[in-house]
């Protein structure tokens, strides 16, 4: 039997652990303004392992309330693993993902989709006015922002604000591992998206602990360089390995060169002389640089070769729909 339910357009995503005291608050907050926006939505959350009653609220929710969807993860996984099932199991053309502490405002969800209407694929929130801890919270967060922004050349003000609003098309192309979910509009933004920013309300926390610490944002700084690595140089890890190691070939030669001529010129045994043992170990360096970007080569041919994706990705083709004129011979 088909569902009598229209499909929805929109899919409101919200990862949640341990946030028993807002699930019910969000809920009703999420339902009063998508019923105004007058759309065909759905909210899926996604139960990351919670220890608490969480689990327990939303299956009570599930029998409650309409347009409710609930993933259940059997063991805490991390909130990009949470934000990659919500959107594997989310059925609208648009995706809105936002926090499950309250915090992000639900109520901004109608500028979002202006914002899409307009012609933008991706629209990331900011938290201008933040209502978290200066010195352990908005100051890394703000050294975090400029650091990406500059390495990736995406100009965006708050990249760990999870409140934004996709089409679904430009998620198809991006995996989504370790703490790679803030990253989205980057990895979008290298396929040829249009991503832009607007201005959201941020509330303090009123239940519940924040999950985020400082450790947070050395993960962030790890995933930072992978982001780099695979914006540069993933179709050709051997720019990469094979340059890095072309310049320790080079410093190899120049201080055996140097060594050389001590020998020569000073009478500085080579047994007695330490920049030897340098220049042996940027050679050894070098050259395993060299076989590793070799490596990588041939791994990315058998993936690219194997999973029958390209390095590329297609937004239009278009045909002439004229029948082309005989030649005469």
């Amino acid at each position: 039997m088909s569902d009598p339910r229209p499909t929805p357009e929109i899919s409101v995503m919200v990862p949640l652990y341990n946030e028993e005291g807002n699930v019910v608050p969000l809920l009703d907050r999420i339902g009063e303004v998508m019923s105004r926006i007058g759309r065909p939505y759905e909210v899926v959350m996604v139960d990351d392992g919670s220890t608490d009653r969480t689990a327990e609220l939303l299956k009570k929710a599930v029998g409650e309330r309409p347009n409710l969807r609930v993933v259940f993860f059997r063991r805490n996984s991390g909130q990009t693993s949470a934000l990659a099932a919500a959107i594997e199991f989310a059925r609208g053309d648009i995706l809105i993902p936002l926090d499950g502490d309250l915090q992000n405002d639900p109520g901004d969800i109608p500028l979002l989709l202006e914002k899409l209407s307009g012609g933008c694929d991706v629209v990331s929130g900011w938290r201008k006015n933040r209502k978290d801890p200066f010195l352990t919270r908005i100051l890394p967060s703000k050294i975090a922002n400029g650091l990406i922004s500059l390495i990736s050349g995406v100009k965006l003000h708050d990249y760990g604000c999870t409140l934004k609003a996709y089409r679904r098309e430009v998620l198809k192309p991006i995996l989504l591992v370790g703490e790679m979910h803030r990253f989205i509009p980057i990895l979008a933004s290298w396929q040829g998206a249009q991503v832009t920013e607007v201005v959201v309300n941020h509330r303090p926390r009123v239940s519940g602990k924040s999950k985020y610490g400082l450790m947070r944002t050395f993960k962030v700084v790890m995933d930072l360089m992978t982001i780099k690595f695979m914006g540069s140089f993933l179709t050709k890890p051997i720019y990469a390995f094979g340059g890095t190691g072309a310049i320790l070939f080079v410093l190899s030669f120049l201080l055996a060169l140097f060594t050389l001529w001590e020998k020569i010129f000073q009478g500085v045994w080579v047994h007695k002389n330490p920049i030897l043992l340098v220049a042996i170990f940027f050679a050894l360096a070098g050259m395993q640089l060299v076989m590793m970007g070799l490596l990588g080569e041939l791994l990315i041919r058998i993936y690219f070769t194997s999973s029958h994706t390209t390095p590329y990705v297609v937004r239009e083709v278009l045909e002439s729909s004229c029948a082309a004129s005989p030649v005469s011979v």
